[in-house]
């Protein structure tokens, strides 16, 4: 005996999500949308949720209903699920393949409906189509786990593994003939690892790739939110096969294995376009090899966006808008130093002002704006680019890193005759900079004269907004901690944030402003902790301590504070 069919309103008013007026004033807004469904005006204009009316629709058409919850959403353990139906297919019409049985394929879709997207998954797959249905949200969370690394690049290492040739399982970093090398290299399995690997990367939101050769294994490594996590690895013996393929992608010497090298590519990944900047080193197992990510299209050159805080924001562009004077900004590889950089002079960039930079290398490019490449082998540092510069009329002059004393000085000298200077150093901290300067060899009476202002900064993972949750802190907590409301969050872990509780990262900043006691201190070699302390009755903010400002936002954990910043009071 057939069931009854149920209009969809009327299902929605039996189990209370909707009223009659409602469902009267859809109906009337659906006569004037030809082509969309009651259900898709309901969610659209507010009335349910797609997860109110989902469930109902499941029920209406007697088709079971796929959720996370349920575990219905779950792909079968089944490799070939992935190849029967292209990514690119599933992302555009929001189709997953769930299981197969004989010659029938189970598919969730959103609209089990649409008779031409079942059509055209019956000719693409060559199986017939049963369907069922699951929410937008609910559909695109998993098809990005199943092609992602639980899925095509889960199934490339896979296969990776199966029909080993025992004779070519030779120790990595052994002698190959080049032109085995390449052949290898352009094998369809090693390109495919490859792209695969690097599309994994730039889902994930890693910033680096890190591939390493061991004794008895491949060593593959994602930095994301700047935490290193370890990847699934291929096998061994796609690691000179792997390594050759990336240095033909970045124009390195394919049969050089005993040198390190550096090079770089370009390719557009899931519609962003990523450069690639690859650095080799040998090691007594063979190469390693790391891949910087930079992804332009996630860089914010908005200055009031950079992570600054209202009074903070203030004296970086007090400092900025001088004519002249020099402005460090100080903190360790992958500080996020570029982005503070480059959003001052995206502020400053105009038609009045002559802004030209020396870069190694120049990691985005700014219209508008005159950026050098370093080039060490035709004798193009820093140091003769800025000799070079001061006969462009310059207004204002970047130096991406100062790295000796010649440079520091030429960058002194064009702060104090009327230049505004930016360079980084790499130091701990805002008052370790300028002795690092005396250090390196700048006479002290200069340092005092020339620098403005010292910003150190640090980069902390942002907490998940999705499951962070709230809990009130006991113990014995760090100095000059202090959360207002006596609530802060810490990590939970969801499929957002791939279970580690944090999801981006926001920048905590230390500013030392240049007053005159600070001025006679550098002119008379204070120590650091004289400089420091000084600082501090002016106003500076420790890194540690506006970190515990992030913390008691909610933007941070406390956790994360103290594993990036170390205490220095």
């Amino acid at each position: 005996m057939a069931k009854p069919y149920f209009k969809l309103g009327q299902l929605l008013i039996n189990e209370g999500l909707l009223t009659q007026a409602q469902l009267d004033k859809a109906i009337e807004l659906q006569k004037k949308s030809p082509g969309q469904s009651l259900g898709q005006i309901l969610v659209k204009s507010g009335v349910i949720t797609e997860n109110d009316l989902v469930p109902i629709l499941s029920k209406q058409l007697d088709i079971p209903y796929a959720s996370e919850e349920s575990g219905l959403l779950k792909p079968a353990d089944d490799p070939e699920l992935i190849k029967i139906l292209p990514e690119a297919f599933a992302r555009k019409h929001q189709t997953l393949p769930l299981h197969r049985n004989l010659n029938y394929l189970t598919v969730a879709v959103t609209d089990p409906m649409d008779l031409m997207l079942l059509d055209n998954l019956r000719k693409v797959t060559g199986y017939n189509i049963r369907a069922v249905i699951a929410t937008s949200a609910s559909l695109e969370r998993a098809i990005d786990k199943c092609y992602g690394e639980g899925g095509l690049l889960k199934s490339a290492i896979a296969e990776s593994y199966r029909d080993v040739d025992p004779a070519a399982d030779k120790k990595l970093g052994e002698d190959v003939l080049l032109g085995d090398m390449v052949k290898t290299a352009e094998k369809t399995p090693v390109i495919q690892l490859t792209d695969l690997i690097l599309q994994q990367a730039a889902k994930d939101r890693a910033s680096d790739i890190h591939i390493e050769p061991f004794a008895d294994k491949i060593s593959l490594r994602f930095r994301i939110d700047g935490v290193l996590h370890e990847i699934s690895p291929p096998n061994r013996n796609l690691m000179v096969p792997l390594i050759s393929r990336l240095k033909i992608l970045s124009r390195m010497d394919i049969a050089e294995k005993r040198l390190p090298q550096d090079g770089s590519f370009n390719a557009v990944v899931g519609g962003h376009n990523i450069d690639f900047r690859v650095s080799t080193i040998p090691t007594i197992y063979g190469e390693k090899m790391v891949l910087r990510i930079l992804d332009k299209s996630a860089m914010n050159l908005d200055l009031g966006k950079v992570g600054f805080e209202k009074e903070e924001l203030g004296f970086y562009r007090e400092a900025i808008h001088k004519p002249y004077g020099l402005i460090l900004i100080t903190g360790p590889t992958g500080s996020g130093k570029t982005t503070t950089l480059y959003a001052a002079l995206n502020e400053l960039n105009g038609t009045d002002k002559n802004i030209v930079t020396i870069e190694d290398p120049v990691e985005y490019k700014i219209p508008g704006i005159n950026q050098v490449q370093v080039k060490q082998t035709i004798g193009l540092n820093f140091a003769s680019a800025l000799r070079s510069f001061l006969r462009q009329d310059p207004d204002v002059i970047l130096v991406g890193e100062t790295r000796d004393v010649e440079t520091a000085q030429i960058c002194v000298r064009a702060a104090l005759t009327g230049h505004l200077v930016f360079t980084t150093l790499h130091t701990n901290d805002a008052p370790s900079s300028i002795n690092r300067l005396i250090d390196i060899g700048v006479e002290p009476f200069f340092v005092s004269s020339s620098i403005l202002l010292v910003v150190a900064q640090r980069l902390v993972r942002r907490l998940c907004d999705q499951c962070k949750e709230a809990y009130k802190p006991a113990g014995n907590l760090p100095k000059n901690f202090h959360a207002p409301t006596g609530v802060i969050y810490r990590p939970k872990g969801c499929e957002q944030c791939a279970k580690t509780g944090y999801r981006g990262r926001i920048a905590i900043f230390e500013i030392m402003r240049i007053n005159e006691r600070i001025q006679e201190l550098i002119s008379q070699k204070a120590s650091m902790m004289l400089i420091r302390m000084e600082a501090r009755k002016a106003g500076m903010v420790s890194l540690e301590e506006n970190g515990y400002r992030k913390v008691a936002a909610g933007f941070t954990s406390l956790e994360e504070i103290i594993r990036v910043t170390m205490p220095v009071d």
